[in-house]
């Protein structure tokens, strides 16, 4: 094997490990897409919270809520736990759970700039 071909299936290896993670973040994305599933995120990067607490919380029905937390689950972004009766969320992996408080720093954080971006694009 010369070493041209040796470099060529080094490059195509690279790539289909490339577009492997690309389709898997491409899921990610597309699960943080939906604003309810969002806000339930954003809700537990500040840690884990039970079913009525993020219904409370958002002001959504259970029916919506439990609808959302089992795609989150779906897609192994979340992960539970049991206490007693009590089912408690949380975000399965730490480095999502830094993407989503980035998020959140940038748009639900009081006082944040693109926050205040969008509130003013709305008053046009």
């Amino acid at each position: 094997m010369d070493l041209a071909q040796v470099s060529e299936t080094d490059t195509e290896e690279r790539l289909d490990d490339f577009m492997s993670k690309a389709r898997a973040a491409s899921g990610l994305l597309k699960a943080l897409s939906h604003e309810t599933r969002l806000l339930i995120l954003c809700l537990l990067s500040n840690g884990e919270r039970t079913v009525s607490e993020i219904e409370q919380f958002l002001g959504l029905q259970q029916a919506v809520v439990s609808q959302q937390l089992a795609r989150l689950r779906m897609e192994n972004i979340l992960q539970t736990r049991r206490d007693g009766r009590q089912i408690y969320y949380r975000i399965a992996d730490p480095q999502l759970n830094e993407l989503i408080s980035v998020l959140y720093k940038m748009y639900c954080e009081p006082g944040s700039k693109m926050a205040s971006l969008e509130s003013d694009s709305r008053d046009d």
